[in-house]
């Protein structure tokens, strides 16, 4: 798994149990081919053109490397045998063996619900034989609000009761206004009259989602005020699967007129799954101390160049500012290959940097523990 000339100190380092700081629960139930691909395929689960397959991905041939020994079979199994062992074990027992093989102590779980056929944060924790904690998805609670509020005034007060008991449960907020209408967006706080206006329209369609900037600006400083009493830290997804308009706009850089507001708040704004804007994001680690970074999806999702994309957040981003995640949504295999190519990657670094004597054995092992765990027990309070 990890280059064969690292140092031993090192190699432990790396092989630590990790915190999953990001990741959604995975189908508990089997899955027929169409299913399977459609999750393998990216977090817009388009399927694949007629005639071709997802397994011929960088990741689904990382399934077939890396996830079919821990269902007993050869690497490189062909796709058609790596499901049908699938289906023999079934999805509890392959559930098991990925999610507890991927090497986490602790998963945080963007419990947003959406299929019920996923697993609850609890349930990845047992299966995985890891702690579990739940991350709260603001526009989740927004949906919720306003499907039960039958006026504006009861909206506005439903939403923030709502967020500040949710949050009492949670280790930290997420949100995917990325995905809703880009990150280029007003940074201030919209006017009470502004906010008001836009319920009532909202309330007039409360199940469509939510797309009324004027709301989704008081959403997240509804949040941010949840968060700065709490002392919780908002994740922002950004960069990869974070945007399903113009990838340009999920560039996280755009967040700067916003993340500056933040900074006298103290509130922690984690970038997630920067990737390909990991470099904008590292900068803005670098010179805002309560901004920090991850490029999760990317590892798993670019598997054999995934050392590049870890060796360019490492040129700028401070170690203290880089986190972990899988990433890992809808099939565990996700949460085995995240971890593994974050290892993988890391090591790969780590070794150049050594080799170069830029770092000692010391700042390696010290690096790896903080980017594997240590930032996110500090930062998440765990």
């Amino acid at each position: 798994m990890l280059p064969v000339d690292l140092p031993g100190t090192v190699r432990e380092a790396l092989l630590a149990p990790l915190v999953d700081h990001h990741c959604h629960g995975v189908r508990r139930d089997d899955l027929s081919r169409a299913e399977f691909e459609l999750l393998i395929g990216g977090e817009d689960g388009s399927p694949s053109p007629p005639g071709t397959t997802h397994f011929d991905t960088p990741f689904g041939a990382a399934v077939r490397r890396w996830c079919a020994p821990l269902l007993d079979l050869e690497p490189h199994a062909p796709p058609a045998v790596y499901l049908a062992r699938r289906a023999e074990l079934g999805a509890a027992e392959v559930n098991r063996r990925l999610l507890a093989g991927a090497g986490v102590v602790a998963f945080l779980v963007d419990a947003a619900a959406g299929d019920i056929e996923l697993l609850s944060a609890a349930e990845m924790g047992r299966h995985g034989g890891a702690a579990a904690d739940e991350l709260v998805r603001i526009e989740e609670i927004e949906r919720d609000v306003a499907e039960l509020s039958e006026a504006a005034i009861d909206y506005l007060d439903s939403l923030g009761e709502e967020l500040s008991a949710r949050a009492a449960r949670a280790v930290g907020l997420k949100t995917v206004v990325g995905s809703l209408f880009g990150l280029d967006f007003d940074p201030s706080r919209p006017a009470t009259g502004s906010v008001l206006a836009a319920a009532n329209r909202r309330l007039a369609d409360p199940k469509e989602p939510l797309t009324d900037p004027v709301l989704l600006r008081h959403l997240l400083w509804s949040a941010i005020d949840v968060a700065r009493e709490r002392g919780l830290p908002v994740q922002f997804h950004t960069g990869l699967g974070g945007s399903a308009l113009d990838p340009h706009r999920a560039d996280p850089a755009r967040l700067g007129a916003f993340v500056r507001r933040l900074q006298p708040l103290g509130v922690p704004v984690i970038l997630l799954h920067c990737y390909p804007y990991h470099r904008q994001a590292a900068f803005l680690a670098s010179v805002h101390p309560h901004v920090y970074v991850d490029v999760g999806l990317a590892l798993p999702h670019t598997a054999a160049g995934s050392a590049r994309v870890m060796d360019e957040l490492l040129e700028l981003a401070p170690f203290h500012k880089q986190l972990f995640s899988s990433g890992c949504h809808g099939v565990a295999e996700s949460a085995y290959l995240g971890a593994l190519y974050y290892r993988r990657a890391l090591g790969t670094v780590l070794r150049g940097r050594l080799g170069a004597g830029e770092w000692s054995s010391t700042d390696a092992v010290r690096i790896a523990h903080m980017i594997g765990s240590g930032n996110a027990r500090r930062i998440y309070r765990l």
